[in-house]
């Protein structure tokens, strides 16, 4: 079928469009990649900005990989991310199904309850005082249960799950099955997309946190990687530095390293959760 002029021009239009969007979203990711391997001098001879360095340096991650407190800080977050997300999945998708059966006593209360929590929150003191009063305080726990939970993500699963065929239930109730064996092999495997995609939103979250770390941990040896992120962009400018600065480890280069170091897990993971990631937000949210 032959478009015509009107529809070519829109379809070049879009394409142009797409590319401009795209290009503004990878070109930062570039940027930051190009300074970690530029030599400071060379940035300071271009004015602050470059694209394409003639001399490149891997030593500002040397530097960073071999740091025990940056290697302390990695540790530290891969370690609350994975069981923040574990944990996190496993009470969403528990609550989730429980909220998921329309015949559960006081299931409409519980509804309530939490969706009152998504338009109003308790604050930051209140939050803190909790956690003191636990003696969670200077704790990993303290990072793991702040954000365990989030209501929205439940709400996802939730209408999932209740998307899912009624007769599965019942055939499986049948056949002998408990309530605990049909949520592990029937509603689970079911509902990989939703769990991966919640999954998602719950790593990248705890992954960037760095405010609650900086209000519970004192202990700055289990502070994550986020919150030792942001000292360093506490560091002085290194051109008050008196000296050759050829011969330091760039600071600005050290700095865009530990971000690249930051968002290189998410950027890892994401492309083999998208097919999981797109599925699941589109099937669950919507109601059948």
């Amino acid at each position: 079928m032959r478009r015509s002029l009107g529809e070519r021009i829109f379809q070049r239009f879009n394409v142009c469009l797409l590319a401009a969007l795209g290009f503004a979203a990878v070109f930062p990711i570039y940027y930051v990649f190009i300074v970690s391997i530029t030599p400071y001098i060379e940035l300071v001879r271009n004015g602050g900005f470059i694209v394409v360095p003639r001399d490149i340096t891997f030593q500002a991650y040397g530097e960073l990989l071999q740091d025990p407190k940056m290697t302390r800080a990695l540790f530290n977050s891969v370690y609350i991310t994975v069981v923040s997300t574990l944990l996190g999945v496993v009470l969403s998708l528990m609550l989730a199904y429980g909220l998921s059966n329309r015949t559960m006593p006081g299931r409409n209360a519980v509804l309530l309850l939490l969706l009152i929590t998504m338009l109003f929150h308790g604050g930051m003191i209140p939050q803190y005082m909790l956690i003191k009063w636990l003696g969670l305080l200077n704790t990993y726990a303290s990072l793991i249960l702040s954000g365990t939970v989030s209501v929205f993500n439940v709400l996802i699963m939730k209408t999932f799950i209740e998307n899912l065929p009624d007769n599965l239930e019942e055939a499986a109730l049948i056949d002998g099955a408990t309530e605990a064996g049909y949520l592990v092999k029937i509603v689970l495997p079911l509902s990989l997309p939703i769990v991966a995609t919640v999954g998602l939103f719950y790593a990248v979250a705890h992954w960037n946190a760095f405010f609650e770390a900086i209000l519970y941990i004192s202990d700055v040896s289990k502070h994550p990687l986020q919150a030792v992120l942001r000292e360093m962009l506490n560091v002085p400018d290194p051109s008050e530095f008196e000296g050759d600065i050829s011969q330091l480890v760039p600071t600005e280069a050290t700095k865009m390293a530990a971000v690249m170091i930051s968002i290189v897990p998410v950027l890892l993971i994401y492309p083999f959760l998208q097919k999981y990631f797109t599925k699941g937000v589109l099937l669950g949210s919507i109601k059948g």
